[in-house]
């Protein structure tokens, strides 16, 4: 199995694409899997990790939503992966490294989202950025504190997913792209569905390019990606679809991320994760013994971090109330 998927990499990828017999490697040296590749070993690792399955109870943008069907950050995930690995086969990259990344890029992301980075960057006197936190997550803090031990083109994308950084492969880029496409359409049909904006709110000229609806919209700009990019060094969309892409980004932002709602529940977040942050630094004792354990070899702020960054939205919760709330008051 394995040495037909090196022979189809051979015969089909792009000259552009890395290849799996081409890895820089892994920090530490391993035996070799019989089986699979060592994209494909990486993409079962982090599907099988607890950081992976903990970002089901993880916000995207709407914190605790009553309703079954608003993004998590694991929805999130799978949904950038699907959009990512469509971009790949479009451009002939290597899927299996593509899915690696995607799967992987927000293992280190926070409680109650982006609302949850900009506390913890404002806490940590060091800041606090979630795409090096899950770069931190595969190398360090999985296994005990052995890590995942992955490829360095995965982790190289998983760290350089964010706008303005730059993967060392065009699966890191597709990646970042696809993370990019798969935010935007999918938190506007959240937004909507949600009552905070309505679909005639939308910038009339930008959707007038893309398309009236997400999966339509995604399938502009994926369209976009290949007729831009095939046969190229490159994955980015044409420049008018992109510019049409960052106005609705900007939409987002004007009228949901920074919505004084979201702002709202955020000052509540805020309260939570410094009652928990200020705790632990003034009783390191009650931290998990793995965590405790890392004071010895870290930073304070970013052992409290790792704890904290770590934690789904319900577990912040019931630890504040564990520590703060006196067990006889009924909330």
């Amino acid at each position: 199995m394995k040495e037909k998927t090196l022979q189809i990499e051979e015969m089909f990828l792009s000259p552009y694409a890395k290849k799996s017999k081409d890895t820089v490697g892994r920090l530490r040296a391993e035996e070799p899997c019989i089986m699979r590749t060592d994209f494909q070993r990486d993409r079962d690792r982090i599907i099988h990790c607890k950081a992976f399955r903990r970002l089901k109870n993880k916000t995207q943008v709407f914190f605790s939503p009553e309703g079954d069907h608003y993004r998590t950050r694991l929805t999130h995930t799978l949904g950038v992966s699907q959009v990512a690995r469509g971009i790949a086969r479009a451009l002939s990259l290597n899927e299996d490294l593509t899915e690696a990344i995607a799967l992987g890029h927000d293992l280190g992301h926070t409680p109650f989202g982006h609302s949850g980075e900009r506390i913890l960057n404002k806490l940590n006197p060091n800041g606090f950025r979630h795409n090096e936190q899950s770069g931190r997550v595969v190398d360090l803090l999985e296994n005990d504190g052995r890590g995942l031990n992955l490829t360095r083109e995965v982790v190289d994308g998983i760290i350089n997913h964010k706008m303005g950084t730059s993967p060392m492969t065009l699966e890191g880029r597709a990646v970042s792209l696809a993370d990019r496409i798969a935010y935007i359409n999918h938190d506007i049909d959240d937004a909507i569905d949600s009552g905070f904006i309505k679909k005639e709110d939308l910038p009339k000229d930008a959707i007038l390019l893309l398309g009236d609806t997400s999966s339509r919209r995604i399938n502009t700009m994926l369209s976009s990606i290949l007729k831009n990019c095939d046969g190229k060094n490159r994955v980015e969309m044409e420049k008018d679809v992109a510019e049409a892409t960052m106005t609705l980004r900007k939409f987002l932002f004007d009228n949901v991320y920074n919505d004084d709602r979201i702002m709202s529940e955020e000052r509540r977040a805020d309260k939570m994760l410094t009652a928990l942050y200020e705790y632990y630094q003034k009783t390191p004792e009650a931290l998990p013994e793995f965590h405790k354990n890392r004071l010895e070899e870290e930073e304070e702020a970013t052992v409290l971090c790792d704890y904290i960054s770590s934690m789904s939205d319900g577990y912040v919760v019931r630890k504040f109330k564990e520590i703060f709330i006196p067990k006889n008051w009924k909330l």
